[in-house]
């Protein structure tokens, strides 16, 4: 029977030495799973959803479980685990934690100590809400604000509240812009419903996303005919979003590597393009490109809107037409 690779506990699997320029230190070890029963998920922040005289008491849980293979660094020597140490880069030793504190450099050389008081002082109004500013059609955003998702569960004996407002936020096709804090940091989030949960959205605010003015190209002339290729090159990809298709292949080939290190087996540098092959030119390019994917694309492009919920679509259209009659 097969493991969730959510629910595994981390093993320690010898998998042979891979030393740096120094000679001294060498990645050997790798976390891999092992199986466990079901873990159940662990919140990470509690609080409540505010708007207007509505509150609801709820939990934070993390939406995601990345599959990261995390390595560690050992003397070759002894095997000994190379530690994190605390240094004083003017005096060269070692420092003690109560020696050490948090510091803003508010000019050149100036410095302003911080402890914990002072971040308390600092936690506004909301510390421990998600106070909703607007609700907004969702497929308005730019998916650039988005930085992380977080799942929003009630708290126990909520449960009514936080129902009605995940149907009344379905029902509408609507999402709810709000801030929170967390970690002592205050964020701007999106509230919206999935599969019957509202998830949290974690926002970029707009001061934080960097103009595009100096990496976008020139305006260069572009051909109508190799435009026209390229269009049927588009088509010729467009399916449907179906996010189960698309595996982490690379995680893969690095674990069939580690796994025949660790049966002794000889590992070879894969083999990179030959240099020196010379390019198409971009029509003949465009044109076996479309030859090798078949030349048929659908007649209907994808929705832009990728999974959202149609009760969204319909409620942003009507959002937005409403807007242009006012």
């Amino acid at each position: 029977m097969a493991a969730d690779p959510v629910t595994l506990p981390l093993l320690f699997l010898p998998i042979g030495s891979a030393i740096t320029r120094s000679g001294a230190i060498r990645r050997l070890w790798l976390v891999s799973p092992g199986y466990v029963g079901h873990v159940p998920p662990r919140a990470i922040w509690s609080g409540s959803i505010t708007f207007g005289l509505v509150n609801a008491p709820v939990r934070i849980y993390s939406a995601v479980a990345e599959h990261k293979l995390h390595f560690h660094l050992l003397h070759t020597k002894d095997d000994s685990p190379i530690g994190y140490e605390k240094v004083c880069k003017k005096e060269g030793k070692p420092v003690p934690d109560d020696e050490i504190v948090k510091a803003f450099e508010y000019t050149k050389g100036k410095h302003v100590y911080m402890d914990d008081d002072d971040f308390a002082a600092a936690r506004i109004e909301g510390y421990r809400s998600i106070d909703v500013m607007s609700f907004v059609a969702y497929e308005e955003l730019d998916p650039i604000f988005f930085a992380k998702t977080y799942y929003v569960g009630p708290e126990k004996g909520s449960e009514h509240v936080y129902s009605l407002l995940a149907r009344a936020m379905d029902e509408s096709g609507l999402a709810g812009v709000a801030k929170f804090v967390m970690r002592d940091r205050q964020h701007l989030g999106l509230l919206r419903v999935r599969e019957g949960v509202i998830t949290l959205e974690q926002l970029h605010f707009a001061d934080e996303i960097r103009p595009v003015d100096e990496i976008k190209p020139k305006k260069a002339r572009v051909d109508k005919e190799e435009l026209a290729m390229a269009l049927r090159l588009i088509e010729s990809y467009a399916s449907e979003w179906e996010p189960e298709k698309y595996k982490d292949s690379y995680r893969d080939d690095l674990m069939a590597v580690i796994d025949a290190k660790r049966k002794g087996k000889q590992v070879h540098e894969a083999a990179d393009v030959e240099e020196g092959e010379e390019l198409p030119d971009l029509m003949t390019a465009l044109r076996e490109s479309i030859e090798r994917s078949g030349g048929t694309g659908r007649k209907s492009r994808p929705s832009r809107s990728g999974t959202r919920s149609r009760s969204t679509s319909r409620a942003g259209s009507k959002h937005r037409r409403s807007r242009r009659a006012a």
